[in-house]
Protein backbone atom coordinates (compact mmCIF):
# COMPACT_ATOMS: atom_id res chain seq x y z
CA UNK A 1 0.00 0.00 0.00
CA UNK A 2 2.79 2.41 0.93
CA UNK A 3 4.53 1.62 -2.35
CA UNK A 4 1.30 2.40 -4.29
CA UNK A 5 0.92 5.78 -2.59
CA UNK A 6 4.52 6.74 -3.38
CA UNK A 7 4.02 5.73 -6.99
CA UNK A 8 0.87 7.91 -7.27
CA UNK A 9 2.67 10.92 -5.69
CA UNK A 10 5.53 10.57 -8.16
CA UNK A 11 3.08 10.31 -11.06
CA UNK A 12 1.28 13.51 -9.90
CA UNK A 13 4.55 15.43 -9.69
CA UNK A 14 5.50 14.39 -13.21
CA UNK A 15 2.03 15.39 -14.46
CA UNK A 16 2.31 18.76 -12.74
CA UNK A 17 5.75 19.35 -14.24
CA UNK A 18 4.50 18.56 -17.75
CA UNK A 19 1.49 20.81 -17.19
CA UNK A 20 3.74 23.74 -16.23
CA UNK A 21 5.97 23.13 -19.24
CA UNK A 22 2.95 22.96 -21.53
CA UNK A 23 1.57 26.21 -20.13
CA UNK A 24 4.94 27.86 -20.63
CA UNK A 25 4.98 26.85 -24.28
CA UNK A 26 1.43 28.12 -24.68
CA UNK A 27 2.34 31.55 -23.28
CA UNK A 28 5.56 31.92 -25.26
CA UNK A 29 3.80 30.88 -28.44
CA UNK A 30 1.47 33.91 -28.01
CA UNK A 31 4.03 36.47 -26.90
CA UNK A 32 7.68 35.96 -27.70
CA UNK A 33 10.45 38.24 -26.50
CA UNK A 34 7.88 40.70 -25.10
CA UNK A 35 6.61 41.38 -28.62
CA UNK A 36 3.11 42.74 -28.07
CA UNK A 37 2.49 43.34 -31.76
CA UNK A 38 -0.69 44.64 -33.33
CA UNK A 39 -3.16 41.75 -33.71
CA UNK A 40 -3.66 40.76 -37.34
CA UNK A 41 -7.26 39.62 -36.93
CA UNK A 42 -10.37 40.97 -35.25
CA UNK A 43 -12.71 39.15 -32.93
CA UNK A 44 -15.92 37.66 -34.31
CA UNK A 45 -18.18 40.07 -32.44
CA UNK A 46 -16.39 43.12 -33.80
CA UNK A 47 -16.50 41.72 -37.34
CA UNK A 48 -20.20 41.05 -36.97
CA UNK A 49 -20.94 44.61 -35.79
CA UNK A 50 -18.96 46.11 -38.64
CA UNK A 51 -20.68 43.91 -41.21
CA UNK A 52 -24.06 44.88 -39.78
CA UNK A 53 -23.17 48.56 -39.98
CA UNK A 54 -21.98 48.40 -43.58
CA UNK A 55 -24.79 46.17 -44.83
CA UNK A 56 -27.57 47.97 -42.98
CA UNK A 57 -29.43 51.22 -43.51
CA UNK A 58 -26.75 53.51 -42.05
CA UNK A 59 -25.31 56.16 -44.36
CA UNK A 60 -21.66 57.17 -44.51
CA UNK A 61 -21.17 60.93 -44.06
CA UNK A 62 -18.18 63.23 -44.35
CA UNK A 63 -16.20 64.69 -41.48
CA UNK A 64 -17.43 68.13 -42.53
CA UNK A 65 -21.00 66.93 -42.19
CA UNK A 66 -20.36 65.84 -38.60
CA UNK A 67 -18.59 69.09 -37.72
CA UNK A 68 -21.46 71.09 -39.20
CA UNK A 69 -23.87 69.34 -36.83
CA UNK A 70 -22.10 71.13 -33.99
CA UNK A 71 -20.62 74.33 -35.32
CA UNK A 72 -22.67 77.50 -35.38
CA UNK A 73 -21.82 80.75 -37.09
CA UNK A 74 -19.70 83.33 -35.28
CA UNK A 75 -19.15 81.62 -31.91
CA UNK A 76 -18.97 77.82 -31.77
CA UNK A 77 -18.31 77.93 -28.02
CA UNK A 78 -21.92 78.97 -27.37
CA UNK A 79 -23.20 75.76 -28.94
CA UNK A 80 -23.97 72.79 -26.70
CA UNK A 81 -22.77 69.27 -27.44
CA UNK A 82 -25.13 67.66 -29.94
CA UNK A 83 -26.69 64.20 -29.57
CA UNK A 84 -26.54 62.41 -32.93
CA UNK A 85 -29.82 60.65 -33.57
CA UNK A 86 -29.30 59.88 -37.25
CA UNK A 87 -28.37 56.47 -38.64
CA UNK A 88 -24.97 57.62 -39.93
CA UNK A 89 -21.31 56.67 -39.67
CA UNK A 90 -17.87 57.93 -40.68
CA UNK A 91 -14.78 56.12 -41.90
CA UNK A 92 -11.28 57.30 -40.98
CA UNK A 93 -7.68 56.33 -40.39
CA UNK A 94 -5.96 56.59 -37.02
CA UNK A 95 -3.34 59.36 -37.07
CA UNK A 96 -2.25 59.58 -33.41
CA UNK A 97 -0.89 57.08 -30.91
CA UNK A 98 -0.73 56.92 -27.11
CA UNK A 99 2.16 54.42 -27.15
CA UNK A 100 4.68 56.97 -25.86
CA UNK A 101 2.28 58.63 -23.43
CA UNK A 102 2.08 61.91 -25.33
CA UNK A 103 -1.67 61.43 -25.95
CA UNK A 104 -4.10 60.43 -23.19
CA UNK A 105 -7.54 58.82 -23.48
CA UNK A 106 -8.00 60.06 -27.04
CA UNK A 107 -6.96 59.44 -30.60
CA UNK A 108 -7.48 61.25 -33.88
CA UNK A 109 -8.81 59.83 -37.12
CA UNK A 110 -8.37 61.62 -40.44
CA UNK A 111 -10.51 61.20 -43.51
CA UNK A 112 -7.77 59.74 -45.72
CA UNK A 113 -4.43 58.06 -45.24
CA UNK A 114 -2.96 60.39 -47.86
CA UNK A 115 -3.77 64.01 -48.75
CA UNK A 116 -6.30 64.31 -45.90
CA UNK A 117 -8.55 67.34 -45.57
CA UNK A 118 -9.91 66.91 -42.06
CA UNK A 119 -9.79 64.99 -38.78
CA UNK A 120 -11.92 64.34 -35.71
CA UNK A 121 -10.93 63.49 -32.16
CA UNK A 122 -12.36 60.39 -30.51
CA UNK A 123 -12.47 60.82 -26.72
CA UNK A 124 -12.41 57.48 -24.89
CA UNK A 125 -12.14 56.43 -21.26
CA UNK A 126 -9.45 53.85 -22.06
CA UNK A 127 -5.65 54.07 -21.95
CA UNK A 128 -2.97 52.22 -23.94
CA UNK A 129 -5.09 51.88 -27.07
CA UNK A 130 -2.17 51.89 -29.49
CA UNK A 131 -2.45 48.13 -30.16
CA UNK A 132 -6.17 48.24 -30.77
CA UNK A 133 -6.24 51.55 -32.64
CA UNK A 134 -2.81 51.51 -34.23
CA UNK A 135 -1.63 54.26 -36.58
CA UNK A 136 -3.14 53.76 -40.03
CA UNK A 137 -5.94 51.46 -38.82
CA UNK A 138 -9.14 51.91 -40.81
CA UNK A 139 -11.91 52.70 -38.34
CA UNK A 140 -15.66 53.05 -38.71
CA UNK A 141 -17.56 55.06 -36.10
CA UNK A 142 -21.28 54.37 -35.75
CA UNK A 143 -22.43 57.86 -34.69
CA UNK A 144 -26.01 57.04 -33.78
CA UNK A 145 -26.37 57.72 -30.05
CA UNK A 146 -23.01 59.47 -29.67
CA UNK A 147 -22.32 63.17 -29.20
CA UNK A 148 -20.33 65.74 -31.17
CA UNK A 149 -18.94 68.86 -29.50
CA UNK A 150 -15.93 70.03 -27.54
CA UNK A 151 -14.40 68.54 -24.40
CA UNK A 152 -13.68 72.03 -23.12
CA UNK A 153 -15.76 75.05 -24.06
CA UNK A 154 -14.10 77.02 -26.86
CA UNK A 155 -11.09 74.72 -27.18
CA UNK A 156 -11.96 74.51 -30.87
CA UNK A 157 -11.30 70.76 -31.24
CA UNK A 158 -14.37 69.00 -32.62
CA UNK A 159 -14.72 65.73 -30.73
CA UNK A 160 -16.85 62.59 -30.79
CA UNK A 161 -17.87 61.60 -27.25
CA UNK A 162 -20.18 59.21 -25.46
CA UNK A 163 -22.24 61.68 -23.47
CA UNK A 164 -22.56 65.29 -22.38
CA UNK A 165 -22.20 67.30 -19.20
CA UNK A 166 -23.16 70.87 -18.36
CA UNK A 167 -21.45 73.38 -16.10
CA UNK A 168 -21.54 77.16 -15.73
CA UNK A 169 -19.72 77.57 -19.04
CA UNK A 170 -21.77 75.31 -21.28
CA UNK A 171 -22.35 71.73 -22.37
CA UNK A 172 -19.42 69.58 -23.44
CA UNK A 173 -18.89 66.00 -24.56
CA UNK A 174 -17.69 63.25 -22.23
CA UNK A 175 -15.50 60.29 -23.13
CA UNK A 176 -16.90 57.10 -24.62
CA UNK A 177 -17.00 54.30 -22.08
CA UNK A 178 -15.64 50.84 -22.82
CA UNK A 179 -19.00 49.46 -23.96
CA UNK A 180 -19.52 52.39 -26.35
CA UNK A 181 -16.04 51.89 -27.80
CA UNK A 182 -16.75 48.19 -28.41
CA UNK A 183 -20.15 48.86 -29.94
CA UNK A 184 -19.53 52.04 -31.93
CA UNK A 185 -15.82 52.37 -32.79
CA UNK A 186 -15.22 49.44 -35.15
CA UNK A 187 -11.93 48.44 -36.71
CA UNK A 188 -11.59 47.09 -40.21
CA UNK A 189 -8.87 44.47 -40.87
CA UNK A 190 -6.92 47.11 -42.81
CA UNK A 191 -3.95 49.19 -41.73
CA UNK A 192 -2.85 51.76 -44.29
CA UNK A 193 0.58 53.33 -44.55
CA UNK A 194 0.04 56.93 -43.44
CA UNK A 195 1.49 59.56 -45.75
CA UNK A 196 2.03 62.76 -43.74
CA UNK A 197 0.68 65.94 -45.27
CA UNK A 198 3.74 68.01 -46.21
CA UNK A 199 3.06 71.54 -45.05
CA UNK A 200 4.77 74.69 -43.80
CA UNK A 201 4.27 76.41 -40.47
CA UNK A 202 2.55 79.26 -42.27
CA UNK A 203 -0.05 76.91 -43.75
CA UNK A 204 -1.16 75.34 -40.45
CA UNK A 205 -4.68 76.37 -39.42
CA UNK A 206 -7.55 74.91 -37.39
CA UNK A 207 -8.41 72.83 -40.46
CA UNK A 208 -5.32 70.68 -39.86
CA UNK A 209 -6.04 69.80 -36.21
CA UNK A 210 -5.71 66.03 -35.87
CA UNK A 211 -3.79 65.53 -39.12
CA UNK A 212 -0.43 63.82 -39.37
CA UNK A 213 1.83 66.42 -41.01
CA UNK A 214 5.49 66.79 -41.95
CA UNK A 215 7.39 70.06 -41.90
CA UNK A 216 10.72 70.21 -43.71
CA UNK A 217 13.76 72.42 -43.19
CA UNK A 218 13.03 73.05 -39.51
CA UNK A 219 15.12 73.18 -36.36
CA UNK A 220 14.75 73.96 -32.68
CA UNK A 221 15.62 77.53 -31.68
CA UNK A 222 19.32 78.01 -30.96
CA UNK A 223 18.74 78.94 -27.31
CA UNK A 224 17.32 75.43 -26.68
CA UNK A 225 20.66 73.66 -27.22
CA UNK A 226 21.17 71.21 -24.38
CA UNK A 227 17.51 71.24 -23.33
CA UNK A 228 15.18 68.21 -23.25
CA UNK A 229 11.71 67.86 -24.75
CA UNK A 230 10.16 68.50 -21.33
CA UNK A 231 11.12 71.10 -18.76
CA UNK A 232 11.15 69.35 -15.34
CA UNK A 233 10.10 72.52 -13.52
CA UNK A 234 6.75 72.41 -15.32
CA UNK A 235 3.79 70.28 -14.29
CA UNK A 236 1.84 69.19 -17.35
CA UNK A 237 3.20 70.28 -20.73
CA UNK A 238 6.29 71.97 -22.13
CA UNK A 239 6.43 73.97 -25.34
CA UNK A 240 9.66 74.13 -27.32
CA UNK A 241 10.11 76.59 -30.20
CA UNK A 242 10.65 75.23 -33.69
CA UNK A 243 11.74 77.56 -36.48
CA UNK A 244 12.15 77.53 -40.24
CA UNK A 245 14.06 79.98 -42.40
CA UNK A 246 11.78 82.08 -44.60
CA UNK A 247 13.79 84.83 -46.20
CA UNK A 248 15.14 87.37 -43.73
CA UNK A 249 13.21 86.04 -40.73
CA UNK A 250 12.30 82.81 -38.98
CA UNK A 251 8.78 81.43 -38.93
CA UNK A 252 8.17 79.86 -35.53
CA UNK A 253 5.84 77.16 -34.22
CA UNK A 254 5.69 75.33 -30.89
CA UNK A 255 6.11 71.62 -30.21
CA UNK A 256 4.30 70.54 -27.03
CA UNK A 257 5.33 67.51 -24.96
CA UNK A 258 3.37 65.97 -22.08
CA UNK A 259 4.88 65.27 -18.67
CA UNK A 260 3.72 61.65 -19.21
CA UNK A 261 5.67 61.17 -22.46
CA UNK A 262 8.29 58.46 -22.10
CA UNK A 263 10.71 60.48 -24.23
CA UNK A 264 10.38 63.68 -22.22
CA UNK A 265 13.98 63.54 -20.94
CA UNK A 266 15.58 63.05 -24.35
CA UNK A 267 17.75 65.98 -25.51
CA UNK A 268 16.46 68.11 -28.36
CA UNK A 269 18.38 67.68 -31.62
CA UNK A 270 20.51 70.66 -32.56
CA UNK A 271 20.53 70.23 -36.35
CA UNK A 272 18.04 70.93 -39.13
CA UNK A 273 15.66 68.50 -40.81
CA UNK A 274 12.08 67.18 -40.84
CA UNK A 275 9.53 66.69 -38.09
CA UNK A 276 6.39 64.58 -38.46
CA UNK A 277 3.71 65.20 -35.84
CA UNK A 278 0.03 65.75 -35.13
CA UNK A 279 -1.41 69.25 -35.35
CA UNK A 280 -3.10 69.81 -32.01
CA UNK A 281 -4.18 72.58 -29.66
CA UNK A 282 -3.18 73.63 -26.18
CA UNK A 283 -5.44 72.52 -23.32
CA UNK A 284 -7.40 75.78 -23.40
CA UNK A 285 -7.56 75.82 -27.19
CA UNK A 286 -5.85 79.20 -27.44
CA UNK A 287 -2.92 78.08 -29.58
CA UNK A 288 -2.10 75.60 -32.32
CA UNK A 289 0.83 73.32 -31.51
CA UNK A 290 2.48 70.15 -32.78
CA UNK A 291 2.52 66.92 -30.73
CA UNK A 292 4.75 63.93 -31.44
CA UNK A 293 3.60 60.35 -31.70
CA UNK A 294 7.21 59.31 -31.22
CA UNK A 295 10.66 60.95 -31.10
CA UNK A 296 11.53 58.67 -34.03
CA UNK A 297 9.50 61.09 -36.13
CA UNK A 298 12.13 63.82 -35.61
CA UNK A 299 14.87 63.49 -38.23
CA UNK A 300 17.30 66.36 -37.95
CA UNK A 301 20.83 65.75 -39.19
CA UNK A 302 21.32 68.55 -41.70
CA UNK A 303 23.21 71.81 -41.27
CA UNK A 304 21.16 74.52 -39.58
CA UNK A 305 19.64 77.00 -42.00
CA UNK A 306 21.08 80.47 -42.55
CA UNK A 307 19.02 83.59 -43.12
CA UNK A 308 19.75 85.35 -46.40
CA UNK A 309 21.02 88.93 -46.62
CA UNK A 310 18.19 91.49 -46.52
CA UNK A 311 18.17 94.13 -49.25
CA UNK A 312 14.81 95.59 -48.21
CA UNK A 313 12.92 95.40 -44.89
CA UNK A 314 9.85 97.23 -43.62
CA UNK A 315 8.45 96.32 -40.20
CA UNK A 316 6.16 99.38 -39.73
CA UNK A 317 7.44 99.84 -36.18
CA UNK A 318 7.15 103.63 -36.54
CA UNK A 319 3.38 103.32 -36.98
CA UNK A 320 1.17 106.01 -35.43
CA UNK A 321 -1.98 104.22 -34.31
CA UNK A 322 -5.11 104.68 -36.48
CA UNK A 323 -3.64 107.35 -38.75
CA UNK A 324 -3.53 107.03 -42.54
CA UNK A 325 -0.30 105.26 -43.44
CA UNK A 326 2.43 107.66 -44.43
CA UNK A 327 5.56 105.50 -44.40
CA UNK A 328 8.31 107.14 -46.53
CA UNK A 329 8.53 105.71 -50.04
CA UNK A 330 5.25 103.79 -49.87
CA UNK A 331 2.26 104.74 -52.06
CA UNK A 332 -1.15 104.57 -50.34
CA UNK A 333 -3.91 104.57 -52.98
CA UNK A 334 -7.68 104.03 -52.95
CA UNK A 335 -8.90 102.48 -56.21
CA UNK A 336 -12.56 102.39 -55.09
CA UNK A 337 -14.11 104.14 -52.11
CA UNK A 338 -12.41 106.68 -49.89
CA UNK A 339 -10.63 104.36 -47.44
CA UNK A 340 -6.82 104.26 -47.28
CA UNK A 341 -4.40 101.93 -45.52
CA UNK A 342 -3.83 102.92 -41.89
CA UNK A 343 -1.05 102.53 -39.36
CA UNK A 344 -1.76 100.31 -36.35
CA UNK A 345 0.28 99.79 -33.19
CA UNK A 346 -0.83 97.12 -30.73
CA UNK A 347 1.05 95.17 -28.03
CA UNK A 348 4.32 96.62 -29.23
CA UNK A 349 3.83 95.58 -32.86
CA UNK A 350 3.37 98.03 -35.71
CA UNK A 351 1.44 96.96 -38.82
CA UNK A 352 -0.20 98.39 -41.91
CA UNK A 353 -3.95 97.69 -42.05
CA UNK A 354 -6.78 98.02 -44.52
CA UNK A 355 -10.35 97.78 -43.22
CA UNK A 356 -13.68 98.52 -44.89
CA UNK A 357 -15.58 98.61 -41.60
CA UNK A 358 -18.05 101.54 -41.40
CA UNK A 359 -16.68 103.29 -44.49
CA UNK A 360 -20.16 103.54 -46.00
CA UNK A 361 -18.74 102.65 -49.43
CA UNK A 362 -20.33 99.83 -51.39
CA UNK A 363 -16.85 98.83 -52.55
CA UNK A 364 -13.42 99.52 -51.08
CA UNK A 365 -10.20 98.64 -52.88
CA UNK A 366 -6.96 99.83 -51.33
CA UNK A 367 -3.41 99.51 -52.67
CA UNK A 368 -0.19 99.80 -50.71
CA UNK A 369 2.92 99.91 -52.94
CA UNK A 370 6.50 99.58 -51.74
CA UNK A 371 9.44 101.76 -52.72
CA UNK A 372 11.41 100.57 -55.73
CA UNK A 373 14.02 97.83 -55.26
CA UNK A 374 17.07 97.53 -57.53
CA UNK A 375 17.03 93.95 -58.83
CA UNK A 376 20.33 94.24 -60.72
CA UNK A 377 22.62 94.75 -57.74
CA UNK A 378 22.42 91.13 -56.52
CA UNK A 379 20.94 87.74 -57.42
CA UNK A 380 18.60 85.12 -55.98
CA UNK A 381 16.06 87.58 -54.56
CA UNK A 382 13.26 86.18 -52.38
CA UNK A 383 10.23 88.07 -51.01
CA UNK A 384 8.54 87.27 -47.71
CA UNK A 385 6.05 89.03 -45.43
CA UNK A 386 3.48 88.35 -42.74
CA UNK A 387 -0.26 88.97 -42.82
CA UNK A 388 -3.13 88.75 -40.36
CA UNK A 389 -6.91 89.15 -40.45
CA UNK A 390 -9.58 90.17 -38.01
CA UNK A 391 -13.40 90.20 -38.23
CA UNK A 392 -13.29 88.26 -41.50
CA UNK A 393 -16.69 86.63 -42.15
CA UNK A 394 -16.19 84.96 -45.53
CA UNK A 395 -13.24 83.58 -47.49
CA UNK A 396 -13.74 85.41 -50.77
CA UNK A 397 -11.93 87.66 -53.22
CA UNK A 398 -14.68 90.18 -52.41
CA UNK A 399 -13.04 90.55 -49.00
CA UNK A 400 -9.48 89.37 -49.50
CA UNK A 401 -5.83 90.34 -49.88
CA UNK A 402 -3.41 89.75 -52.76
CA UNK A 403 0.22 90.59 -53.52
CA UNK A 404 1.58 91.83 -56.85
CA UNK A 405 4.90 92.93 -58.34
CA UNK A 406 5.64 95.38 -61.16
CA UNK A 407 8.74 96.59 -63.01
CA UNK A 408 7.02 99.44 -64.88
CA UNK A 409 5.31 101.31 -62.02
CA UNK A 410 6.27 104.99 -62.32
CA UNK A 411 5.85 105.75 -58.64
CA UNK A 412 2.39 107.37 -58.86
CA UNK A 413 0.04 105.83 -61.47
CA UNK A 414 -0.94 102.59 -59.75
CA UNK A 415 -3.63 101.56 -62.22
CA UNK A 416 -1.44 102.38 -65.22
CA UNK A 417 1.24 99.86 -64.21
CA UNK A 418 1.46 96.20 -65.18
CA UNK A 419 1.01 94.08 -62.07
CA UNK A 420 1.77 90.36 -61.81
CA UNK A 421 0.04 88.46 -59.01
CA UNK A 422 2.24 86.20 -56.88
CA UNK A 423 1.16 83.13 -54.92
CA UNK A 424 1.53 83.40 -51.15
CA UNK A 425 0.05 82.09 -47.89
CA UNK A 426 -2.64 84.45 -46.61
CA UNK A 427 -4.84 84.22 -43.51
CA UNK A 428 -8.43 83.08 -43.77
CA UNK A 429 -11.34 82.58 -41.37
CA UNK A 430 -9.60 79.60 -39.76
CA UNK A 431 -6.75 81.78 -38.53
CA UNK A 432 -7.08 83.52 -35.18
CA UNK A 433 -7.65 87.27 -35.32
CA UNK A 434 -4.44 89.32 -35.42
CA UNK A 435 -2.29 86.15 -35.75
CA UNK A 436 0.47 87.07 -38.21
CA UNK A 437 1.33 84.18 -40.53
CA UNK A 438 4.25 83.91 -42.93
CA UNK A 439 3.75 84.22 -46.67
CA UNK A 440 6.33 81.58 -47.47
CA UNK A 441 9.26 82.38 -49.78
CA UNK A 442 8.35 84.04 -53.10
CA UNK A 443 11.01 83.77 -55.79
CA UNK A 444 11.81 87.10 -57.48
CA UNK A 445 15.16 86.08 -58.97
CA UNK A 446 13.97 86.36 -62.60
CA UNK A 447 13.19 90.09 -62.40
CA UNK A 448 15.51 92.88 -63.47
CA UNK A 449 15.41 96.67 -63.23
CA UNK A 450 13.41 98.39 -60.50
CA UNK A 451 10.72 96.29 -58.86
CA UNK A 452 7.78 97.39 -56.69
CA UNK A 453 5.71 95.13 -54.43
CA UNK A 454 2.02 95.95 -53.96
CA UNK A 455 -0.64 94.69 -51.57
CA UNK A 456 -4.29 95.05 -52.57
CA UNK A 457 -7.29 94.51 -50.31
CA UNK A 458 -10.94 94.50 -51.39
CA UNK A 459 -13.99 94.85 -49.17
CA UNK A 460 -17.24 96.67 -48.60
CA UNK A 461 -18.30 99.28 -46.08
CA UNK A 462 -22.02 98.60 -46.28
CA UNK A 463 -22.02 94.80 -46.45
CA UNK A 464 -21.33 93.34 -42.99
CA UNK A 465 -20.10 90.10 -44.56
CA UNK A 466 -17.36 91.95 -46.46
CA UNK A 467 -15.95 94.40 -43.92
CA UNK A 468 -13.11 92.34 -42.43
CA UNK A 469 -9.61 93.79 -42.07
CA UNK A 470 -6.15 92.66 -43.16
CA UNK A 471 -2.75 93.60 -41.73
CA UNK A 472 0.76 93.26 -43.17
CA UNK A 473 4.12 93.28 -41.41
CA UNK A 474 7.79 92.36 -41.84
CA UNK A 475 7.93 92.85 -45.61
CA UNK A 476 11.40 91.70 -46.66
CA UNK A 477 13.38 90.95 -49.78
CA UNK A 478 16.57 88.94 -49.29
CA UNK A 479 19.24 87.86 -51.76
CA UNK A 480 22.45 85.90 -52.13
Amino acid sequence: MKKLILTLMKTNKIFTLFTIIAMSFAVTSCVQDDDYSVPSSLNDEENELLNELLSGTATEVTFDHVKAMYLVEFDPGDNAAVLIEEDIYIKGYVSSSDQTGNFFKEFYIQNSSSSPTGALKIAINIVDTYNQFNIGREVYVNLNGLYVGEQRIEDGVITIGGGSETDDFGTTVTRLNENQVEGNVLRAPITEVMEPLVITFSQITDNQVGLLVSIENVEFAANLAGEAYFDPIQTFDTQRTLQSCEGATYTEFNLETSSFADFKSLPLPIDNGTITAIVNKTFDGSQLILALNSPDDVNMSNTRCTLLTPIFIEDFQDAQDNSNLNTPGWVNFAEEGGELWTEQFFSGIGTAEFSSFSTGDSSNIGWLVSPGIDMDAQSGEVLSFKTAQHHLDVDSDDNGIKVFVSTDFDGSDVLGATWEEKTANFPNMDNAWYDLIGSGPIDLSSYTGTLHVAFRVTGSGNDSDLDGAFQIDDVAIVAN
